[in-house]
This record gives structure tokens, sequence and C-alpha cells, in this order.
């Protein structure tokens, strides 16, 4: 596992953190805790001292024809100087995964750290962390909880998109039924292979299944599996280290938890972000889809 040093953190963009780091650096200077469960009310009740709140939603808005896009670089860089990030600002982001107790604040599904945590990336923040096993474990371990709010202090944040992380519509039609591409589908088997809330059932053609959550823990969705059990799930879909992998799904949410686990976790070279997937496809009237396991 790649894992920050307890010392200095490593080259990556976006790393994971466990619970125990982030308990050594809690008061380090600079440091910049976000809680980004979707639910406000569960931040209110408990919170990792210092955290601020982001909800996820504010990173994505309806542009042209797209519901789910993210917002542009100008917005995006309001809100980050209001949070009061730089782009080499060390941040620490985490979530939860989905209570089990129905009476429990809901705050989400345990993918909001990724979100986030790809979205700092793709506006050019440098030093992102992610919680591995998130508050979950964080509260597991008895390790110190608050209720008082992180305090922001606005800052010159200037955004700077970087090369090489995701691909429009014209460029992935371009390359996605090249031999040595990989299209991954990572949304639940069910909608892959039927109906979902989508005006056309199935996958793109040519995309390979791979649900996202195969590759966290069964228990705690906010926990990575070990390197070595994800790279034995991969193979068995032809994933290997020197093709070219495409992660799409639905709106970005399950691909981007993929797309993090191949380029940063693993180091695989050639990881590419479709942000539109399934929605953009099947907003073009001539694109066919394909229904059942198999990718055509």
């Amino acid at each position: 596992m790649k894992e920050t040093d307890k010392k200095s953190p490593d080259t990556g963009v976006i790393r994971w953190v466990s619970p125990e780091w982030l308990k050594a650096h809690l008061k380090d200077a600079g440091l910049i805790i976000i809680d980004c469960r979707q639910n406000s009310h569960a931040y209110f009740t408990h919170h990792i001292p210092g955290a601020m709140y982001l909800n996820e939603a504010l990173l994505r808005m309806h542009l042209g024809g797209i519901p789910v896009r993210w917002i542009p670089a100008a917005l995006a860089e309001v809100l980050f100087r209001t949070l009061g990030l730089e782009q080499d600002s060390p941040i620490v982001i985490y979530s939860e995964s989905r209570p089990k107790n129905s009476s429990a604040p809901c705050s989400g599904d345990g993918l909001e750290a990724a979100f986030v945590g790809y979205s700092l990336a793709r506006f050019g923040c440098r030093c992102v962390m992610i919680l591995n096993g998130g508050l979950d474990t964080w509260k597991a371990e008895g390790r110190v909880l608050a209720q008082d709010f992180g305090v922001s202090s606005p800052s010159e944040f200037t955004v700077e998109i970087p090369a090489g992380m995701f691909i429009d519509y014209k460029e992935f039609l371009r390359i996605k039924d090249l031999k040595e591409v990989v299209l991954l589908d990572t949304r639940p088997a069910a909608v892959y292979e039927g109906p979902g809330p989508w005006r056309k059932p199935g996958h793109i053609p040519g995309a390979v299944n791979l649900p996202a959550d195969h590759l966290m823990d069964t228990e705690n969705t906010t926990l990575l599996k070990p390197a070595v059990e994800i790279r034995t799930i991969l193979a068995t879909k032809g994933i290997t280290r020197e093709k070219t992998i495409i992660c799409s799904c639905g709106t970005g949410r399950t691909a981007i938890s993929v797309f993090l686990i191949l380029k940063w976790y693993l180091g695989y070279p050639h990881v590419l972000m479709f942000e539109g997937g399934i929605t953009e496809w099947v907003s073009h009237a001539g694109n066919m889809t394909v229904t059942g396991k198999m990718p055509r």
C-alpha cells in the first residue's frame, strides 16, 4: 500500500494515509482537513478535530446538455480560495461508509473522499491525502472527535488543470476501441447489464465491467483492499500496466475511485478518466448500448 510516510509525503499528487498518520500530524501547521460526507448533520454531530466541511455537490453542475459536468475553473477558484486552499497545501480528506443503523444520520456512500480528492487534483492541488478507512476506522480505533467547527482563511488559489487526467468525448471516441486500450465500466453489474436511470439500458460497446466496490473492503467502503488482492482482481479483467485504461461509469463517482487506485495507489502509468461516462454517451442519439454480461 502506498501511504504517506510519517515524516514526509511521497511525490504523488494523491496518496492514502492511515488514522495513525493523521493522529500524529493532526496539529501540523498548514494541514487542512476536509470532511466531505454528504449530510452536513453528520458533520455537526461529530468530526475529526479541525476539519472543515465541503459537500461534493458544489463541484459539479449542469453545463450545456450534460447535468453533471465539473464546475468551470473560475468557479473552482472562488470555492478553493474561500476554503483557504493553496496548490501545495497538504489536504486530508475523509468520508464514511453508509451507516448500518438506520437511525444514524445518513453520511453518504463512502465515495465522497475519492470524488473530492480527484476534484482537488483536477483543479491543481498537488498534495492530496485520503484517509484510508475514513471516519469508520478513526472511530473504531477510539480516536478523538470534535464538534467545534474548523476555520477557513481566504487564499489566492490559482487553478491549473493538469494534462493527462481526463479525456473529452472526442478523444474518447478516437481511442476507446484501440487494441491497447481497456475501457472499464465501474458501475454495479445490474446497470452494466440492463436497465438503469439512463435513457438506454446497458453499457458502452466494448466496456468491461469492474464494479468499484470490488476493490474496497466489504464492510468499509472507505478502506482499500490490499494492493496484491487488487492486482489479482484487475488481472482477471485484462488490466495490466502496459495497457491504457479508461475509467468510466454513470456520472464519474465510481470511476474516480478506480482511477485513483490505478493511477496513484498502484502507479499504473496510462490511466484516464472519461468523466462524461454513460450519461454523455447516451446523450448522443446515434450511440448504441449493449446489454448483458459481455462487452460487445
